[in-house]
C-alpha cells in the first residue's frame, strides 16, 4: 500500500459530484494530504502511481490508484468509486459489515434512484428524503470547486470525514480482534427453544465500549440471525449489562426488574444492569426474560 508522501494528486472528474467520489476524495485526503484537481485525467496522469484518479478515466487499477467503475458490464454488482478505494486499502469488507450506508451508496450510483429504492423496498421518494441539507451543501460545494489544496475550509472538512471514517473503521476491526479473543458462545436450553448468547467476560482494562465490541463481533461473523442476546461488561459498576440483540423479539428484560441483583431494567425491555458476575446466574436472568411465541 501506498505511503502517505507517496501521492502527489487526487484527480477527480468537474462537475456534478456524487456522495460516493465525494466520500473517495475525502478518505484520500485524509490518507495522503495530496491536493485535489478536478478535471479530465491524461493517459500519463493514468499511468502514474503518484496520482489518484477517481471515478473517471475508465480504468480500474488499484496499483496505479485508478478508481473508476464506470466501465464495468450491466451485470457486474453494484459498486462505486468508494468500494474500489476502499478495497484498495483493505476496508472494503468491513466497511460493508459496519456501514449501512455504503450498499444503498453503491446501489445509487450505479443503478440509479429508482432501482435503489427498488431494492430497499421503499417508495422512490424515500431516497431524496434521506438527504439533508448537510449533504446537498458539501456536495454543491465541492462540485463548484476546480481545486483544493490542505488548509482550503473545504477541503479541511473532508479531510476530517476521511478521518473519522478511518477511524471508524480502525477502531470496529480492534473491537472485533478483542471479541475474537475473550468471547464466549452460549447456548441456553429453555424448554422448547434454544437462547443463542455471545458473553464478554470482564477483562483489564475493559474494551471502551464493550457491548459495541460484542456487537461488531456479531456482525463480522455472520451471527446476525442467531444470536438473541449479549452479555458485556458493565463500564459503571462490577456487574454486566444484558441486552437484546437487534430488538429479539422474545426477550424482554423488564420482567427482570424486580430481582434483587437486577439495579436497572429498561422500561422498553430491551436491556438491563445486574451486579451478578456468575455465569450461571447470568445465564438464569436470561431464561426468566424470555418468552416463547412472540
Amino acid at each position: 500500500m501506498l505511503s502517505r508522501h507517496m501521492v502527489d494528486m487526487i484527480l477527480t472528474h468537474p462537475g456534478g459530484a456524487h456522495k460516493d467520489d465525494l466520500l473517495s476524495v475525502c478518505v484520500l485526503a485524509a490518507k495522503y494530504g495530496a491536493p485535489v484537481v478536478r478535471r479530465e485525467p491524461t493517459e500519463a496522469e493514468l499511468a502514474d502511481d503518484k496520482i489518484a484518479v477517481v471515478d473517471i478515466g475508465g480504468v480500474h487499477d488499484a496499483t496505479k490508484l485508478n478508481f473508476d467503475h464506470h466501465h464495468f458490464p450491466r451485470e457486474h454488482p453494484p459498486t462505486c468509486s468508494l468500494s474500489l478505494v476502499l478495497d484498495q486499502m483493505g476496508l472494503y469488507q468491513d466497511a460493508l459489515h459496519f456501514c449501512d450506508w455504503l450498499e444503498p451508496a453503491e446501489w445509487f450510483d450505479s443503478r440509479g434512484p429508482k432501482k435503489t429504492a427498488d431494492w430497499l423496498g421503499v417508495p422512490r421518494r424515500a431516497i431524496s428524503r434521506l438527504n439533508s441539507p448537510i449533504d446537498m451543501t458539501l456536495l454543491r460545494r465541492f462540485s463548484q470547486a476546480s481545486e483544493l489544496k490542505p488548509g482550503d475550509t473545504l477541503y479541511e472538512f473532508m479531510r476530517f470525514v476521511g478521518q473519522d471514517l478511518l477511524d471508524f473503521l480502525a477502531i470496529a476491526r480492534q473491537r472485533i480482534e478483542f471479541a475474537k479473543q475473550h468471547a464466549k458462545r452460549w447456548s441456553i436450553p429453555h424448554g422448547s427453544d434454544t437462547i443463542e448468547v455471545v458473553f464478554l467476560p470482564r477483562t483489564d482494562p475493559l474494551p471502551d465500549e464493550p457491548s459495541a465490541a460484542v456487537a461488531n463481533y456479531i456482525r463480522a461473523e455472520g451471527l446476525e440471525s442467531t444470536i438473541a442476546a449479549l452479555v458485556y461488561p458493565d463500564r459503571r459498576g462490577a456487574g454486566y449489562g444484558i441486552g437484546r440483540y437487534e430488538d429479539h423479539p422474545n426477550l424482554d428484560f423488564s420482567r427482570v426488574e424486580a430481582a434483587s441483583d437486577v439495579h436497572f431494567a429498561h422500561k422498553s425491555g430491551f436491556m438491563c444492569k445486574t451486579s451478578a458476575t456468575d455465569e450461571a446466574r447470568l445465564r438464569e436472568l436470561i431464561g426468566a426474560a424470555w418468552h416463547s411465541g412472540a
